[in-house]
């Protein structure tokens, strides 16, 4: 195949799920480069995550010590949620060295976990509604504000339903899983969290007293193809 331009030729990439339901299904995709020596430069990435069309995408530049490298389809991030528990999960560390700073992972049972700091985390607009329904019936809203819309399942024991609409313009129009606000609503709240969002993804949350948050849901690998 030809490369894309400034792509060496033959890049692979895992295509993960990331916060899967109970089921398997669901969870938002992400494309993961574990070789992101091959794809050199911020220019050439951006080019490549924005012709792959994920939420997000991984460039593993260091995979003994974890350092990664973000970008949406159009922009490159410090942090973002989905992206550390996939890339934690696929290199199978305890740390993650990110713009951001370094982000522990754990792992239990089918969950994989990352601690971090809410403030690493990009604004969002954090509207609540007053029903399930309400979210659920939610149209896509025009570009311009990242909002995440969630209400209460059930008060008492921490149940959220979610959707996440990023505004960008970038053809990402409904995230399906989005870590970052999961934190940013942990941190406002005060509470752990077990959040439905979008189809049918799960994330949990669980605030610590040093003011980082956990992090966590399951992982699966969906395919590995050429860039």
């Amino acid at each position: 195949m030809t490369a894309w331009p400034g792509t060496a030729p033959g890049v692979g990439v895992d295509v993960l799920r990331v916060f899967c339901g109970p089921d398997g299904r669901h969870g938002n995709a992400l494309g993961v480069v574990r070789d992101g020596s091959r794809v050199p430069g911020e220019r050439a990435r951006q080019e490549l995550a924005g012709r792959l069309g994920f939420s997000e995408t991984v460039f593993v530049d260091d995979p003994e010590r974890g350092a990664v490298d973000i970008y949406t389809p159009g922009l490159r991030l410090p942090f973002a949620g989905h992206p550390l528990v996939g890339a934690a999960w696929l290199l199978d560390l305890e740390i993650l060295e990110t713009a951001a700073g370094e982000v522990y992972a754990r792992y239990d049972g089918e969950f994989t976990w990352i601690t971090a700091r809410p403030e690493w985390a990009p604004p969002r607009t954090l509207r609540r509604y007053a029903s399930v329904r309400e979210v659920e019936d939610l149209a896509v809203p025009e570009p311009g504000e990242w909002l995440y819309a969630w209400s209460w399942i059930d008060e008492a024991a921490g149940r959220v339903r979610a959707r996440a609409f990023p505004g960008r313009d970038d053809g990402i129009d409904e995230d399906e899983a989005t870590g970052a606000a999961a934190l940013l609503l942990t941190q406002q709240l005060g509470r752990a969290l077990n959040i439905t969002q979008g189809r049918g993804s799960q994330l949990l949350t669980a605030p610590a007293p040093d003011g980082t948050i956990e992090l966590g849901g399951r992982v699966r690998l969906e395919s590995v193809r050429d860039a």
